[in-house]
């Protein structure tokens, strides 16, 4: 689909992120991504493909082109704010100091660059207090604070 992420790896080459992460999980050493409880496995699995499935890819670059520039910001706002909405409703089931408990999980590595989209797309989060909070208190960790696009070598110039 000419798609990133794509990953060459142990003489394969996977592509989609949740793919991705959940290989990396299953075949190099801790922290875990996934928690060994299968409930909260599951949680973890829910909240993702919440948000990679339900949410992102109504937003990401390929659809926003065919929707058209003067319809784009409408558009993403719309599918963001429906989606954040139904997010903040499992987070009240699931959360404790991240999307399911208190240890950092594949979920918050899909719900970081989710609300970095929501930011972009200027869509005001006072609305989602629990998003906030986790958000929040993943971007104080060394992990997501080196993995922000604007730490990245391609990042375009803070103006």
């Amino acid at each position: 689909m000419k798609q990133v992420p794509a990953l060459a790896i142990d003489g394969i080459v996977l592509s989609q992120s949740l793919a991705i992460v959940q290989y990396l999980d299953e075949t190099r050493p801790g922290p875990r991504l996934l928690p060994e409880d299968a409930k909260k496995r599951a949680q973890v699995r829910m909240i993702s493909d919440h948000i990679t499935s339900g949410i992102q890819p109504l937003q990401n670059l390929h659809v926003l082109q065919k929707v058209g520039e003067e319809k784009k910001l409408e558009w993403a706002q719309h599918f963001i704010i429906t989606g954040l909405q139904a997010l903040e409703s499992l987070l009240q089931y699931t959360a404790g100091q991240y999307c399911v408990g208190d240890e950092v999980t594949m979920a918050d590595l899909c719900l970081v660059p989710q609300v970095y989209n929501a930011v972009r797309f200027k869509v005001g989060l006072t609305q989602f207090p629990t998003i906030v909070r986790i958000n929040t208190a993943l971007l104080e960790l060394d992990a997501f604070k080196v993995s922000h696009p604007s730490c990245q070598p391609d990042a375009p110039p803070q103006s």
